[in-house]
């Protein structure tokens, strides 16, 4: 062969691998979308496909919000009988654990357990399976997955619903490292909170929570978070993170908790007294006040969402001694936003202030409870909204 006829079978190569390469890497925006659909062939006749479609990312909503889940979907043949396609909602509750939400075939619906009277279809036309959830509840956070079915075929797709909260260190008047997780589990929804979950506690600490005690998420591990990196928290030459043990024994191994809470449907306050009171006495004058005592979750809720700013301590619903600061001032616990904690005096003979809580009430409504919209703070904040380091350490 000559050196010319090698130069053509070269040249006839290496057109050929172009073209190759120019058609797989020739893809249109439409294709580029893809990953975010799956189409599932159950049957391979003139039947044809479902696809569904959801929002990629996660959609945001506040406690006692309305959130619609989108999720929409495409059939074929297009004239397929509406009654025959059926929609369903669910919720992950675990790796391999769902719990049913809502479930719709043709005109008959069905609404499940604690989602009765909040979930509806959104109907905003033809192939539009989104649900919209009313009042949610800090226990509606988490992943949906919608699946839509036409006789044999089938598609799903997931959304992840997350709320605007805020998470804090939680342990009992019994001391640190007291709690297994279901004890864990308690103590944050008698706060009126819930056990966060790790992207709620990796979100606090990007915000700046720094916390020294290993506490329990929602999914049974244990973390910490650490923006200040010293000896007696792990050592001083690690990097800032939030530290993870794992899975623990939910039964047998104990540890304080981390727990979130979200936007309040009332007010907290610090009841103005002409004297301090003990514990019974507190809880009396939040009483006679037509409140209650707040939790520790209503007071780190008041403080992010309503930006409530009190240089004076006072007894929350736990026993425990608080108060809540948006603009730091050297006489009020550092220079760090937050909620100081003095911790747990004895409730008959020490004397203190009250933090007391008040739903909001519809007036017009015979009493009936329903959200309104929080006031705004007079205090203009000169920080953000975020959990410092030890912003909620003792003083």
């Amino acid at each position: 062969m000559s050196s010319k006829q090698r130069q053509l079978q070269i040249f006839g190569e290496m057109f050929f691998v172009i073209f190759i390469l120019t058609s797989a890497l020739s893809v249109s925006p439409e294709d580029l979308m893809e990953p975010r659909r799956r189409v599932v062939h159950v049957l391979e006749d003139e039947t044809g496909a479902v696809i569904v479609q959801t929002a990629p990312g996660k959609v945001v909503t506040h406690r006692g919000g309305s959130i619609t889940l989108p999720c929409r979907f495409h059939h074929e043949p297009e004239n397929t009988d509406p009654a025959r396609i059926r929609i369903k909602w669910t919720k992950v509750t675990d790796a391999l654990q769902f719990e049913d939400v809502f479930v719709a075939l043709g005109k008959q619906q069905r609404v499940f357990g604690s989602y009765r009277g909040r979930v509806f279809l959104e109907r905003a036309g033809p192939g539009d399976a989104s649900v919209i959830i009313q009042n949610v509840t800090l226990e509606d956070y988490g992943r949906y997955e919608c699946e839509v079915t036409n006789d044999m075929e089938d598609d799903t797709g997931f959304v992840n619903l997350d709320l605007e909260g805020v998470v804090f260190p939680y342990y009992p008047r019994d001391g640190r490292y007291k709690l297994n997780y279901h004890e864990a589990e308690d103590a944050c929804k008698h706060q009126d909170a819930i056990l966060a979950s790790h992207s709620q506690l990796h979100k606090a600490w990007l915000e700046g929570l720094d916390w020294c005690n290993a506490g329990w998420l929602e999914d049974g591990s244990v973390q910490y978070p650490i923006s200040n990196p010293r000896d007696q928290c792990g050592r001083k030459d690690t990097p800032a993170g939030v530290r993870n043990y794992g899975y623990r024994h939910k039964e047998d191994e104990r540890y304080d908790a981390f727990c979130f809470t979200s936007k309040l449907n009332g007010k907290v306050y610090f009841l103005k007294r002409f004297k301090k009171v003990n514990y019974a006495e507190a809880v009396k004058a939040c009483v006679r006040d037509g409140s209650a005592v707040a939790k520790v979750g209503q007071l780190y809720a008041a403080w992010k969402f309503q930006l409530l700013d009190r240089c004076e301590a006072g007894w929350l619903e736990d026993g425990s001694i608080r108060y809540p600061i948006v603009n730091p001032r050297s006489r009020c616990g550092g220079s760090h936003p937050g909620v100081r904690h003095l911790g747990f005096p004895d409730k008959k003979f020490r004397l203190y202030g009250v933090y007391c809580f008040r739903e909001y009430m519809d007036e017009t409504a015979g009493g009936t409870k329903v959200t309104k919209p929080l006031k705004e703070s007079l205090i203009k904040r000169k920080s953000s909204n975020s959990i410092p380091a030890n912003a909620t350490n003792a003083i």
